[in-house]
C-alpha cells in the first residue's frame, strides 16, 4: 500500500491485535489490545512486517526476562506513520524502520561520546514496550530510520537488527581479509553479502551434519562451508560468533590467526567454558558487540541499498508467531522468518 492510500484510511481502531508473551517459556497468545497513542516526539506505526529475532526467542525462553509482562516483543518493525506526536518529523504515510535501541538518555558518559549503544538508561523496542508482534506499534521518531518505497516489507525488516547487528560485528572484525562466521542465520546471510562486496573470503560454520545451511552458506559465495567442530581449512583473520554457544569460542580463537579478532555478535550466550591462556596469547582478542547506534543504522542502510542486499525470509502470518519462533529454535530457516500482521 502507498502513502496515499494509507493517509486515506481515515479513523484508526481503539485495539489491535497483537501477539503477548505473559510468562516467559510460555506460548505467546493472540490478544486485543488498546491502540497506543502517540506522545510527543513519538510516532505510531501501522506494521508492514516485523522480523523474528533471535533476541526475540531468548526473552520468550526466559534467557533474557523482560520488564513488562504481558509483552508484544518484536523490534525489526517495517510501518507506516498512522499518527504522530507534536514534534515528530515525519508525516502520516512515511515508510520508516524501527530497531532494538528504542530511545537513550542522552545524558551519560557513553551517549555525550557517541556511543549510545552502551547508555546507562537505555530503552528496547519489544522488550521495555510493546513491540512489533502487533497490528500498531510506538516508536521515538528520532531512532527511527526512513526506508525505500521500492522494496517489500518483509525484505526490509531483517536489515534492522540482523543486518544492523552483522554490519557492526563486522566492523569490529576490522580489515579482516578471512573471515569466519558461526551460525548461518538471518544475521550472517546478510553479512555475507557485505564481506564479499568488500571483498573478503567468507568461511561459514554450522551445526554438525547441518547440510542445507552448509549449501545455502556456499549458495551466498562463501569459499568453505562445514560443521562447527572442524577447524577451517585455512587460518582465520577473524572469526565472528552468532550462534549463541559459548562453547564455541575457543574454537573460534583456535581458529585464528597471531593478532586475530573474534567477535560475539548477540546479546545473550550460553557459559563459555575455561580454555588454556595460549588460545589467547599472541595478541589475540575476544570482542562483544553490544546493541547499535543510528550511525550504524544511518551507514548501514545506505550501504545495503548501494550494494542491492537480498534478504531471504519465510513469511508468516501474525498469528502464527510461535510457529514462527519454534522454526527459529530448531534452526529450520534458511534466512529470516517474518511476520506479516496484515496476512
Amino acid at each position: 500500500m502507498d502513502k496515499t492510500a494509507h493517509a486515506r484510511q481515515g479513523r484508526l481502531p481503539e485495539t489491535m491485535r497483537a501477539m503477548v508473551l505473559e510468562a516467559p517459556g510460555a506460548p505467546l497468545r493472540e490478544a486485543e489490545l488498546p491502540r497506543p497513542r502517540p506522545a510527543a516526539g513519538e510516532v505510531l506505526l501501522r506494521v508492514e512486517a516485523c522480523g523474528v529475532c533471535r533476541t526475540d526467542l531468548h526473552i520468550a525462553d526466559g534467557e533474557l526476562p523482560p520488564p513488562l509482562l504481558p509483552l508484544a516483543p518484536g523490534h525489526e518493525i517495517v510501518g507506516r506513520v498512522a499518527a504522530a506526536g507534536k514534534g515528530a518529523a515525519f508525516a502520516p504515510g512515511a515508510r520508516l524502520g524501527v530497531p532494538w535501541l528504542g530511545r537513550s538518555c542522552g545524558t551519560c558518559e557513553y551517549c555525550r561520546e557517541e556511543r549510545e549503544n552502551l547508555c546507562d538508561a537505555p530503552s528496547f523496542t519489544g522488550y521495555h514496550a510493546h513491540g512489533g508482534y502487533a497490528q500498531f506499534a510506538l516508536a521515538r521518531a528520532d531512532f527511527c530510520f526512513p526506508l525505500p518505497e521500492d522494496a517489500a516489507a518483509a525484505a526490509l525488516a531483517p536489515l534492522l537488527c540482523a543486518g544492523l547487528i552483522g554490519y557492526r560485528c563486522l566492523r569490529m572484525a576490522g580489515a579482516a581479509q578471512r573471515l569466519g562466521i558461526s551460525g548461518f542465520g538471518a544475521a550472517a546471510h546478510i553479512l555475507v553479502q557485505v564481506a564479499l562486496a568488500e571483498e573478503r573470503e567468507i568461511y561459514a560454520f554450522t551445526r554438525a551434519g547441518d547440510r542445507q545451511a552448509q549449501d545455502f552458506a556456499r549458495g551466498l559465495g562463501a569459499a568453505w562451508a562445514g560443521d562447527s567442530e572442524r577447524p577451517p581449512p585455512r587460518p582465520l583473520d577473524a572469526a565472528i560468533l552468532f550462534a549463541p554457544v559459548g562453547a564455541l569460542l575457543p574454537k573460534a580463537l583456535a581458529a585464528v590467526r597471531k593478532g586475530g579478532v573474534v567477535v560475539c555478535g548477540g546479546i545473550h550466550m550460553s557459559d563459555i567454558p575455561s580454555f588454556p591462556y595460549a588460545l589467547l596469547w599472541q595478541e589475540r582478542c575476544v570482542r562483544s558487540v553490544a546493541n547499535l547506534t543510528r550511525r550504524d543504522g544511518r551507514e548501514f542502510l545506505a550501504l545495503a541499498s548501494r550494494i542491492g542486499i537480498a534478504t531471504e525470509t519465510r513469511g508468516y502470518p501474525l498469528a502464527e508467531a510461535n510457529a514462527a519462533l519454534a522454526d527459529l529454535r530448531a534452526g529450520r530457516l534458511s534466512g529470516a522468518a517474518v511476520l506479516l500482521p496484515e496476512d
